[in-house]
This record gives structure tokens, C-alpha cells and sequence, in this order.
């Protein structure tokens, strides 16, 4: 199963998941996942969602991965009707406004967590993408910023403002990370997960801020504000890295667009 998505060039973490989650049922049944039936993963997904809650995003993974399992693996046929997917819950995202991240910026004294919750805004990225930022990926000559292998294994361009380009250079002056652009304090090893949620979670408290934020929230928030600034959700969609516009689309309905600021065509004829 490795093998097979190795070579459909999926990614490090979701070759990982997918294997665990396939583990997981194994472990549950006490049996090698090749004598597992349809039958014994919806018991086992029906058991879960009872007992733990299981949220219908980790359903679907692991219908995913199962069925990666048993059709390119095992060479079953796979029968969508016997197993379908739930539906998701389509909540609208938390967003930041535009003075609340500034508030935030300016509780911000270290300069290492200045720049990663800066860089996450100002970029729209993901926690793991700009967790493994590595300073080549630093375009200054076009202001850019390139995000290698974000989800789905994609590359993709990003934007890189000119204010944030000289406090990054302070910060590498400062600190000298050796590999990855933001590091813990073993030389060489990529900032945590866990840390950079508890900076954005300090400064937050700091703030007084109560919103049901995380590192994610910084990411709607640059969408947003682009989109209520008049950028074009095509050209959004492109930097956040988003395979779909419907995705995209979501941020329409949290964005604050003033009416009286439209012009109708009418008016252009």
C-alpha cells in the first residue's frame, strides 16, 4: 500500500494517515487488513462514530483509504453503494478582522513569532507549509514566496509583502536558522506544530481576543481580507493553493462587502 501510493506521488503525511487509519482497523479486529470485508469497516466506522465521536472528515479518510486497500492493492472490486461517505458539516470559517490582527502583531515582541504569525497572514499559508519554509523559498526579487508540496503535494506561488521582507532578514540575522526558516531549539528541526499554536493561542489571551481561533484562522483571514478588498476569488483561489473555486467560494459568505461600494452594470453602458 505504500508502494502503490508512492508512486501516485502522494504525500509524505498523507501516505502516513492513510496507513495508520488502515492500522487502526487491523488492530481493532485483531486480523491482517487483507481479511477485512466492507462489511467489518462499516462496523467499525458505526462503532467509532458511537463511542468516539468520529468526525465525518475521518470517516471519509478512511473509506479512502480502504478503498485504495482493497481495489489498486488487493485487486477487490470496490462497491461505492455498499460503503457510501456522510455528508460534511459546511460551517462557515472563524475569521480575524482587520484590527484584530494588528492587535495581535503588536503584542508580538519576540521576533521569531513576530515573523511566523506575520508570514501565515500575510502569505495565507498553512501551519505545516510555513513550518517547513526554508529561506530559498524566498523570491525577493519578485516578492514571492514559494510553497513546496502544499496539499495534495502541490507547488504553488504566494505573495511576499515588502514591509515583511526586512523584519525576515532581522529575524535570520538574529536567530541564523540553519535548515528551515522558523527552527525550535534543536538546530536544524522545523518549529512544532504545538509551539506555533501556542504562540497564536498566548497572544490571543494577551489580546482578549475569545474567538474560537487557531493557526488555520490566520489563513481565512488573509482570504477574506483579499476578497473584501476587491481581488479577483479566481486569483485568491491560486494563492491559497485551493484545487477547487467551490472551496474558495466559502469566504463570500463571511466577507464584508459594502453594497453601496458595487457598481451596477447599468451604470457602464
Amino acid at each position: 500500500m505504500y508502494e502503490e501510493m508512492q508512486i501516485r506521488n502522494y504525500s509524505p503525511r498523507s501516505i502516513q494517515c492513510y496507513i495508520d487509519l488502515v492500522s487502526s482497523v487491523s488492530v481493532h479486529f485483531g486480523k491482517s487488513p487483507e481479511h477485512l470485508g466492507t462489511g467489518e469497516l462499516k462496523a467499525y466506522l458505526f462503532h467509532k462514530v458511537e463511542t468516539s465521536n468520529l468526525s465525518a472528515s475521518r470517516i471519509n479518510q478512511t473509506i479512502s483509504a480502504f478503498k485504495i486497500l482493497f481495489r489498486d492493492v488487493l485487486g477487490r472490486d470496490w462497491d461505492p453503494v455498499k460503503i457510501k461517505r456522510p455528508r460534511r458539516p459546511k460551517p462557515l470559517p472563524v475569521v480575524f478582522s482587520k484590527e484584530e490582527v494588528s492587535l495581535i502583531l503588536n503584542r508580538l515582541r519576540n521576533r521569531k513569532h513576530y515573523c511566523l504569525i506575520a508570514l501565515t497572514y500575510a502569505s495565507g499559508l498553512r501551519l505545516g507549509e510555513v513550518t517547513a519554509l526554508k529561506f530559498g523559498d524566498i523570491d525577493s526579487d519578485r516578492m514571492q514566496l514559494k510553497v513546496r508540496g502544499g496539499k495534495g503535494n502541490k507547488d504553488r506561488y504566494t505573495l511576499l509583502p515588502k514591509g515583511l521582507l526586512e523584519k525576515l532578514r532581522e529575524y535570520y540575522r538574529y536567530y541564523r536558522p540553519k535548515t528551515f526558516l522558523f527552527e525550535g531549539r534543536e538546530a536544524g528541526k522545523a518549529y512544532s506544530h504545538r509551539s506555533a499554536q501556542e504562540v497564536l493561542k498566548k497572544a490571543l489571551l494577551d489580546c482578549g481576543i475569545r474567538k474560537r481561533a487557531s493557526f488555520h484562522t490566520l489563513r481565512h483571514s488573509f482570504a477574506t481580507h483579499l476578497l473584501e478588498q476587491g481581488t479577483n476569488i479566481r486569483v485568491i483561489q491560486e494563492l491559497m493553493g485551493h484545487g477547487s473555486l467551490k472551496t474558495t467560494s466559502v469566504y463570500l459568505h463571511v466577507s464584508n462587502i459594502d453594497p453601496s461600494q458595487v457598481k451596477s452594470p447599468l451604470d457602464g453602458l
